[in-house]
């Protein structure tokens, strides 16, 4: 009751303050935005007028940092342009540039530390910044609407992120544009956020976790990266609607990623693997497409207790590599998944094959242990051991079954995902 007391009669206090909050018009000179938030009350609005406005700056109240159509701040090269270490700050409708080379130091256009609860950044263009967007501990941030451009002129292991996250629970990331720079969005040790509809090309990983947990990363966009979205010793990920098309080697990669959700999207036209599961246990992969890849999924390391269920998999140069001695099912209650490889019949139109579909004999694991064996492929021996293995499936060593497969393709992937 006495903490209540002290609480109401302390937020009274500041209520006149926040009564006199207005709007101040910050004009385009040297010294005079720093000025401004030295001197603005908690909860003003600057307005910073068209023109560059000279960094860095440090806001320590709550504030609303606002640009007029062609505002910017320019750092001067070293450090970080913005930095933010108040609650409820925001930051909308500027163009900032100009930040240090120091990725010991995390330098950025814009820096939310611990303090930076509840802060919004939104409609802003950061460009040429060695990390677009810092958040380090700011708990509840909001990012939304943003366009970063990260740095192509430096090797890419001395790049920057567009956006770094860091111990930030309640992060809203939504409608962002990033490209060039490194990763677009990396995090680290940070649990219960959502990324969703952002866009990510011309970078390193569009999406990488690194131990986050409880996370949703939803209706995102990556177009030709390297790798689309990465899911690194994280737990109880949501990744639904997102799309990966033409990234180079992974479209998605998951690497002691577990009991995580991965439904509703579509790898499409990418480079050497649609989707790479390497010791990732107890997942499910639920109407996905996985469409023109070297490899539709590669599968190894012990992943076990994975459900594979009404995803499609079309025109992959291989469907499944999976090197292992125990038999995989991957359908489940009698539903399994589209591969358009599969010749088979469906005497009762239920829309399942009649024979199950085994993608991988121990021919293909000889090859991939022993890639030099692929000159041995039209001897007549080789090709007796695969023709026997088809007739008798008890001859198999091990691998994937799917015993229920779909033979309509329309019946698996996302809804919406190219055909």
């Amino acid at each position: 009751m006495r903490f209540r007391v002290l609480l109401l009669a302390a937020l009274a206090m500041l209520l006149p303050l926040f009564a006199e909050a207005g709007t101040l018009r910050v004009a385009a000179e040297p010294g005079a935005l720093a000025a401004a938030i030295r001197e603005a009350r908690p909860g003003d609005t600057l307005l910073l007028a068209k023109g560059t406005h000279a960094g860095p700056v440090t806001i320590k109240k709550p504030l609303v940092l606002a640009g007029e159509a062609g505002a910017r701040i320019n750092g001067p090269g070293e450090g970080t342009v913005i930095a933010v270490r108040a609650p409820g700050v925001t930051i909308r409708g500027l163009a900032i540039s100009g930040s240090g080379l120091r990725l010991d130091r995390l330098d950025a256009g814009i820096a939310l530390d611990a303090a930076a609860a509840d802060a919004v950044i939104e409609g802003n263009r950061l460009e040429g910044n060695l990390i677009g967007i810092d958040v380090q501990g700011a708990p509840d941030a909001t990012l939304r609407g943003n366009v970063i451009r990260g740095r192509d002129d430096l090797r890419v292991p001395e790049r920057g992120p567009g956006i770094y996250v860091w111990n930030a629970p309640g992060l809203l990331v939504e409608g962002n544009d990033i490209a060039l720079g490194r990763d677009g969005i990396f995090i680290t040790t940070s649990d219960v956020a959502v990324y969703r509809g952002n866009r990510f090309s011309d970078l390193r990983y569009a999406f990488h976790s690194m131990y986050a947990n409880r996370i949703e990363v939803l209706d995102n966009v990556s177009v030709g990266n390297e790798i689309g979205y990465a899911f690194m010793y994280s737990t109880r990920v949501i990744a639904r609607g997102n799309i990966s098309q033409g990234d180079r080697s992974h479209g998605i990669f998951m690497n002691f990623a577990n009991r995580s959700e991965i439904e509703q999207n579509a790898v499409i036209d990418g480079g050497e693997k649609c989707l790479f599961v390497y010791n990732a246990n107890r997942n499910s992969f639920r109407g996905n497409r996985f469409e023109g890849c070297d490899i539709g999924i590669h599968f190894t390391a012990g992943s076990e207790g994975n459900v594979l269920t009404r995803n499609a998999f079309a025109n992959n140069r291989t469907q499944v590599k999976y090197v292992g001695s125990r038999w995989l099912e991957w359908s489940e209650d009698g539903t399994g998944n589209y591969w358009s490889d599969h010749v088979a019949f469906d005497l009762d139109a239920d829309n399942r094959a009649d024979s199950p579909y085994r993608p991988n004999d121990a021919v293909d694991q000889v090859v991939w242990r022993q890639p030099m064996a692929k000159l041995l492929l039209g001897a007549p021996a080789l090709q007796l051991v695969r023709w026997s293995q088809s007739r008798f499936p008890g001859l198999l060593p091990g691998g994937v079954a799917d015993s229920f497969p779909l033979l309509d393709p329309g019946a698996a992937g996302p809804a919406g995902a190219p055909s």
